[in-house]
């Protein structure tokens, strides 16, 4: 166990600080709208606290530790391409100022106000459906990730019986989440949210400190420079062998930013919660911090582990990280993929020293409860909200209301426990949760920005887009989570043996490539069979001829036997003295072969990140097309909004040159200082980018040698420093003003006055509390 007794009291201490924060919020979960949406109290350091730790938790950690650990600060290059676009959305409030002004709880609620009644019920469900599959792996990578940090056992001992340390913790952190969920709502998350980010940000900074007097800029520098050719860590232009995290990866998420706005709706307890639209605003510019500076952790602890690895006078320790790593159970899944989810946690307990090590325990247990409580309240509540809801002719009283969405929050939790018990690691957290978003997010996109932007979108436009968006995200998880032996169109080599857990394991061969499987899950943890297979015979053939290489645990050679696909099997010898039946399975033909080969070269070839862009490309020509053809009368969009005519075209009618670039007349003097200084970060590695990127164009032909790798270190080493810094001032600079906005929501929510009918239903195209008669027919068209 890697923990020590401080580590342990440090991480209790903190978990029981966060109980008593919850309970102290549970007066305020009394109603509908405090339960799912603060009843609207909160400021906008509040929420950038605690939406950005709502955002990050363990699995978006792991996700970007995976990333730049492959790719290092070339993804800081490349990710420069966002800035423009992070303004002009900081800048404009893009989306968020106007969903903030149509008072809606929920997205989908936006939907029937917008759209109709049936169209809400199928965006809300395939919400909860992408939203699930996509939570679904949460409990997963946090448990093997918690398992590795603390070096927990296999099994423990509970009652006087074996139980396996995985599901078991996996269940002790759904449960935990649980509780803060069902104490206090969305009050309870934002205050335990906020208690966490902070907490979080203070630990991060002092581990990325401690790291950085520990290991030397130059053993950092080495460690990037060894890097190969077409993988560069320091040079964004040397990227040519990089297939995951490339030039392509960015330009699809500078896209994905402005179109998936609000789209996903795993925080959406935050996009109603803020005080008014000018603050939801402002806390939307504040957000950018968190891009920028704040989590620089994911950066400095996986260069830091590229030390450790690669360095010879670090042997001994990158031993005992492999050595960690190796003792977890592979269960059918990608090697390669479940080591870059071990890697961070193993050698975080390896480099940490006691009591730091704690403290970054508990920041993850914290990173943790912050993403799943705020994803199972959202999840819950639009299961009850957007399906279930909608169908009820008469409004259910409080109490009720308040109990169907935590039994529905518990359905949840049970889903995503059963789903990471039986998920297998395929592919990188960063493309799995990129693919199950876009079954949302791919057609609700073009719904959102079409309907708070464009009067002649139509709802035959939105559920064209939403249809489309989500049967090729759908497509693509079916895919890439399949068995490979199921989806490949080529021969399939089948091993039969006592040795293997389950007792049967598949390899795809592709005909002309050396296939090499060191996955097969015998029942040994931490023990791998290597074998390999080469096709002989050309697609087309009638029958398929493989040559096969069976290696042993210390690399020798235990069979090479040669197999045909004419039904007939070959019993060969194993260590141990037992044996494995093999049997080469004939590709497939016709139809069948053609559907196949579409869906392997999807698997094998086609990123989650790529996926997604095709889904919103496809949707949003949809939208346009459908919605010119079907479109009737434009929408009032005025009346949705709550604005007139008049006020609207004032408020367009502005000669002053700072109101147009989005620095409104709502926002005072204060407001437009911190948010000049908060978009001149962006505005200046903008102009960095532009400049690089003229340079590495032009140079050649005006006679300029490249860029050498040593002076991208060295201009890197300068942007850290300068990335560090500006940290430590932001986290002060939030710390301060959340917990001012913290005072402020328990007063409001002292003196707020609830309506019992803000219940996220609609009448007439309207919220239902703006019914002054409290009447009207809900929408159904």
């Amino acid at each position: 166990m890697h923990l020590t007794n401080l580590d342990w009291i440090i991480v209790a201490i903190f978990v029981v600080g966060l109980v008593l924060a919850a309970l102290a919020t549970n007066r305020y979960a009394r109603t509908v709208s405090g339960f799912l949406a603060a009843d609207r109290c909160a400021g906008r350091y509040l929420i950038a606290v605690s939406y950005g730790m709502a955002q990050l938790g363990v699995i978006s950690l792991v996700w970007f530790w995976q990333q730049y650990y492959d790719v290092g600060f070339t993804s800081v290059w490349w990710g420069f391409m966002e800035n423009p676009a992070l303004i002009v959305i900081a800048l404009s409030g893009w989306v968020v100022y106007r969903f903030r002004q149509t008072r809606a709880l929920t997205m989908a609620q936006f939907f029937e106000i917008r759209y109709s009644r049936k169209f809400r019920v199928f965006a809300g469900l395939v919400a909860f459906i992408g939203g699930i599959l996509n939570y679904g792996v949460f409990p997963s990578v946090a448990a093997r990730f918690f398992i590795a940090l603390c070096g927990l056992p296999p099994v423990v001992q509970v009652v006087g019986v074996e139980v396996g340390t995985f599901p078991l913790l996996m269940g002790v952190l759904l449960g935990t989440a649980l509780f803060f969920v069902f104490i206090g709502g969305q009050v309870a998350v934002i205050v335990t949210d906020f208690i966490q980010g902070s907490f979080g940000q203070l630990v991060f900074l002092a581990v990325m400190i401690f790291l950085l007097v520990t290991y030397s800029w130059s053993d950092i520098g080495t460690a990037l420079l060894s890097a190969p050719e077409g993988q560069s860590l320091v040079n964004p232009f040397d990227l040519g062998q990089e297939e995951r995290f490339n030039a392509f990866y960015w330009v699809i998420s500078v896209i994905v930013l402005f179109y998936g706005m609000l789209g996903w709706q795993g925080t959406s307890g935050y996009n109603a919660a803020a005080i008014d639209a000018h603050e939801a605003k402002m806390a939307n510019i504040l957000n950018g911090w968190r891009y920028r500076v704040l989590m620089l952790i994911t950066l400095v602890l996986p260069i830091c582990i590229r030390v450790v690895m690669t360095s010879p006078e670090h042997a001994a320790e990158a031993a005992e990280i492999e050595a960690i790593i190796a003792s977890q159970p592979v269960l059918g899944g990608d090697p390669e993929v479940l080591a870059s989810q071990l890697r961070t946690p193993a050698a975080a307990s390896i480099m940490l020293p006691s009591g730091l090590l704690g403290l970054f325990a508990a920041a993850l247990v914290g990173a943790f409860i912050s993403t799943n409580d705020s994803y199972l309240h959202s999840w819950g509540s639009i299961f009850i909200q957007d399906v279930v809801l909608p169908f009820r002719k008469k409004p259910l009283g409080a109490r009720a209301h308040l109990w169907l969405l935590r039994a529905s929050i518990l359905g949840v939790a049970i889903f995503a426990f059963i789903f990471s018990f039986n998920y297998t690691p395929n592919q990188y957290v960063a493309m799995f949760l990129a693919l199950t978003g876009a079954i949302f997010v791919g057609g609700a996109g073009s719904a959102i920005i079409g309907g708070l932007y464009w009067r002649r979108g139509t709802t035959a436009g939105a559920w064209a887009a939403m249809v489309a968006g989500m049967m090729l995200a759908g497509f693509g998880v079916v895919v890439k989570q399949l068995p490979a032996s199921i989806v490949s169109p080529h021969p399939v080599l089948t091993i039969e043996s006592t040795l293997i857990d389950g007792g049967q394991a598949s390899l795809p061969l592709e005909p002309g490539v050396e296939v090499v499987e060191a996955a097969i899950p015998f029942d040994q943890p931490g023990v791998t069979g290597s074998w390999s297979g080469v096709l002989e015979s050309g697609p087309d053939a009638v029958e398929a001829v493989a040559s096969i290489v069976i290696l042993g645990q210390n690399g020798e050679t235990v069979a090479t036997p040669t197999l045909r696909s004419d039904g007939s099997q070959m019993v060969v010898s194993l260590d141990g003295g037992r044996s494995a039946v093999l049997e080469l399975e004939p590709a497939a033909t016709g139809f069948q072969r053609t559907v196949l080969s579409l869906a392997w070269h999807v698997r094998e070839k086609v990123t989650g990140q790529v996926l997604t862009f095709w889904s919103i490309l496809i949707s949003v020509a949809l939208y346009i097309v459908v919605s010119l053809v079907t479109c009737r009368e434009p929408f009032d969009l005025d009346r949705m909004l709550h604005r007139s005519e008049r006020t609207e075209e004032d408020s367009d009618r502005s000669n002053r040159w700072w109101e147009r670039l989005g620095f409104d007349r709502r926002m005072t003097g204060w407001d437009r200082f911190i948010t000049a200084i908060t978009i001149a970060w962006p505005l200046f590695f903008t102009a960095v980018f532009a400049v690089g990127m003229i340079r590495h164009l032009l140079g050649p032909g005006l006679g300029l040698d490249p860029i050498t790798d040593d002076s991208w270190l060295e201009a890197w080493r300068w942007w850290l420093m300068l990335a560090l810094g500006t940290a430590v001032l932001v986290t002060a600079w939030f710390l301060i003003g959340g917990l001012r906005d913290l005072v402020r929501m328990f007063r409001l929510l002292k003196q707020v006055d609830s309506d019992a009918r803000d219940d996220g239903r609609v009448v007439d195209h309207h919220n239902a509390d703006e019914d002054p008669m409290g009447q009207g027919r809900e929408s159904d068209a």
